[in-house]
């Protein structure tokens, strides 16, 4: 059987099975966190969900507490599934460029097709909810999105050998992720209104078993695998100190300036995920909450409407990267997330909440701009090392970004929940301070057209 080096189907399958179940699964915390408080059966109608906006009200301060617990669960739950996950995302990505990169796509769609059959139990059987600690542990030993992802990045940085084709494909594959994630927010809310949860599960769990049965048997592996695949097998041990060597080496034997750019980006991608996917992650529950009080319904919506935001997103690098050096690009997408944070703390209203996603149109160009920057400065054989570093923070970084705006929405909800979106705007100033420094610097000459390789190459040659 011919096999194909064609990863975005499986990112697409991947991404859209996972983004149809995250919103069900806050929601599912969410009632049954509700109906435990109130000791009755969430309602939601056609308009909205049970909210009570009386602050004067007894159901008010309960409605309160559901969302300071719900918030907190969120949190714990997040950090049973990060830590054994961090790991492997290390361990698995890494070893990439010795083994191949499809482990890194085969192991998270396991997991997650382990997460998805266990959620269709806890629902239809009514199964507490401390189970799903257990099942986020297990999961997460499969690896997680961070995985996943830098397994596809690594797999695409590997494959392509032109530049500008680089930057485009990992454009279009942070594209992809938008667009699906906002697709399967929106056809959530009618999968949960027309089949309930259980149903919607299984659903997402037939949709893992496609991905899998294509990585299995359709995807062809990297070229790194054909590089080593005739090597004596080594053990465990070896492999794990070979994995770290990897990374070890990448900054220890680059040049100066190389070595210096490669931290300063991982900085700065860091900082961006970091507020970006803490101020983004709170969406729901402040949507939830009054005075907005949407339904299932009408959070798909919500989700959907960053299907637009991924797209113009795309558009915005694949024009701009054509007059626009990487650097500037990233700017203009700090500032577009920034615009929308403070947009979304004011907004009251329904028509104003779809409206934040105006001025974050371009708010994801800094990830994809920022990894691509990442692979130019490094070599071939370096593809897999430096998506491990990216794929490692991403997992620790989201964690405690999800942590910590979780930790602080649940604290500041009582008297101002848009303060958590206002911090994640602020917070901005730090990658921003960062690119300011390296134009002000003698690093915007030549340092930072790494758009070119020739100039990459010339860096390490006269720094060596």
């Amino acid at each position: 059987m011919k096999k194909v080096l064609c990863v975005e189907p499986v990112i697409f399958i991947y991404v859209f099975a996972s983004f149809l179940t995250i919103p069900l699964v806050e929601q599912f915390i969410y009632r049954r966190l509700w109906e435990q408080e109130y000791n009755s059966t969430f309602v939601s109608d056609s308009n909205v969900s049970h909210c009570e906006q009386n602050k004067s009200s007894p159901a008010y301060i309960k409605q309160k507490e559901v969302q300071e617990k719900a918030s907190v669960f969120n949190v714990q739950l997040d950090l049973t599934r990060a830590i054994p996950s961090l790991l492997v995302a290390f361990v698995i990505v890494a070893n990439g460029d010795r083994q191949g990169h499809k482990r890194s796509l085969f192991l998270p769609s396991v997991g997650a097709l382990i997460s998805g059959i266990s959620f269709t139990a806890i629902s239809y059987f009514s199964l507490s909810l401390s189970v799903l600690f257990a099942v986020a542990f297990i999961t997460g030993l499969f690896g997680s999105m961070a995985t996943f992802l830098g397994g596809g990045f690594a797999y695409i940085a590997e494959e392509c050998h032109d530049e500008k084709q680089k930057t485009t494909r990992i454009a279009v594959v942070d594209m992809i992720f938008g667009v699906v994630s906002g697709l399967a927010g929106l056809s959530s809310g009618y999968f949960l209104r027309g089949i309930g949860f259980s149903w919607t599960f299984v659903i997402a769990s037939l949709l893992h078993v496609i991905n899998i049965i294509y990585i299995v048997f359709f995807l062809e592996d990297t070229l790194g695998m054909s590089q080593f695949q005739h090597e004596a097998p080594v053990s465990w041990k070896e492999l794990f100190r070979a994995t770290f060597s990897g990374v070890y080496m990448l900054f220890k034997t680059a040049p100066y300036k190389k070595r210096i750019l490669i931290i300063v980006l991982l900085f700065t991608f860091m900082t961006y995920f970091f507020t970006l996917l803490g101020g983004s992650s709170l969406f729901t529950l402040y949507e939830l909450d009054e005075p907005l009080c949407w339904n299932e319904v009408y959070i798909g919506y919500g989700a959907a409407a960053f299907t637009s935001v991924s797209l113009t997103s795309f558009i915005g690098v694949y024009l701009l990267s054509k007059c626009l050096k990487d650097i500037y690009i990233v700017f203009i997408g700090i500032f577009s997330y920034i615009g929308g944070m403070i947009m979304a703390a004011f907004a009251k209203t329904t028509l104003l909440m779809f409206l934040v996603r105006v001025p974050s149109l371009f708010c994801f160009m800094p990830i994809p701009v920022l990894r691509s920057m990442l692979s130019k400065v490094v070599l071939t054989g370096e593809q897999g090392a430096v998506f491990a570093c990216i794929a490692c923070l991403e997992a620790v970084t989201g964690t405690i970004s999800l942590s910590v705006f979780n930790i602080l929405y649940a604290t500041t909800v009582a008297w101002f929940s848009g303060f958590s979106f206002l911090l994640s705007a602020g917070l901005c100033l730090i990658p921003l301070s960062v690119l300011c420094w390296l134009l002000c610097t003698s690093w915007n000459g030549e340092d930072l057209a790494l758009l070119v390789p020739e100039e990459v190459s010339s860096i390490e040659s006269a720094d060596s």
